[in-house]
């Protein structure tokens, strides 16, 4: 048999260049997609998180709330709250909040902290920089009014964040929230598996020395007065089991 066809030859470089090239592309679209999206990651910039507890000290755990006020649901939430005499961490969505003034001033009223969760709740890794800093400004801007108190912390929308996200947040003074313990309870109907579901995220963290940043949703950034029945029943059983073993603090206790 002669040689190799000269012209096989450069074409099967040309697909090993080509599969290689995709190979590579694809790692780092994976990449930027971890570094993005990934609440634990601090590759786009440090975020916090929830931190390492003192041996012998017990857990701490921080109740955070996304997407209201809620007219429907998150005054029963701050009921629930009330009875336990535990402050919680609610990130706000701005247009929500300012058609909710009421309640919002409500919320900061009993005492719960207040933190940004930009205006419309898009993904901001995939929105112009101008439109990010608008987005973060004009939130600040309304919750600051209707409070009367500086807003001190950002949570992103889906936690999606680029370094200039983070950077804009931080120019504004405040600090980016992310979390290490959520489960999907804005589409899961029963309170008793959100619970198990954070609880077993709980026990995992307390028992490796840290404490828990947990998501529930007391609203919908696509449906204001959303039904949280589940989550706020599931907060209620977190705090059933927790509450004599565990410290509930805000997020602002930890930076």
């Amino acid at each position: 048999m002669g040689p190799p066809d000269r012209k096989l030859e450069k074409m099967a470089g040309i697909l090993a260049e080509t599969a290689i090239g995709a190979a590579a592309i694809g790692l780092l679209a994976g990449g930027c997609a971890y570094a993005a999206l990934w609440p634990g990651s601090q590759i786009f910039g440090r975020t916090l998180i929830a931190p390492r507890l003192d041996l012998g000290k017990p857990g701490e755990l921080a109740l955070t709330f996304d997407d209201g006020p809620n007219p429907a649901w998150t005054p029963r939430l701050l009921e629930l709250l009330d009875q336990y005499g535990v402050k919680a961490t609610f990130f706000l969505v701005g247009k929500y909040a300012s058609e909710q003034s009421v309640l919002t001033r409500f919320i900061a009223n009993n005492g719960h902290a207040i933190g940004n969760h930009s205006w419309s709740h898009p993904n901001l890794a995939l929105t112009a920089p101008a439109k990010v800093r608008e987005e973060l400004r004009n939130t600040k801007d309304a919750l600051e009014q209707i409070i009367g108190k500086p807003v001190r912390h950002f949570r992103p929308p889906f936690g999606a964040r680029r370094p200039d996200v983070l950077r804009a947040a931080r120019e504004l003074g405040m600090t980016p929230v992310l979390w290490n313990a959520m489960t999907s309870d804005w589409n899961e109907p029963s309170p008793e598996r959100i619970a198990a579901n954070l609880s077993g995220k709980i026990d995992r963290l307390t028992r490796r020395g840290f404490a828990a940043n947990i998501v529930l949703h007391d609203g919908g950034h696509q449906e204001p007065k959303a039904n949280r029945e589940a989550s706020i029943t599931a907060a209620g059983r977190l705090l059933e089991r927790y509450a004599g073993t565990h410290r509930f603090v805000t997020v602002g206790e930890w930076g």
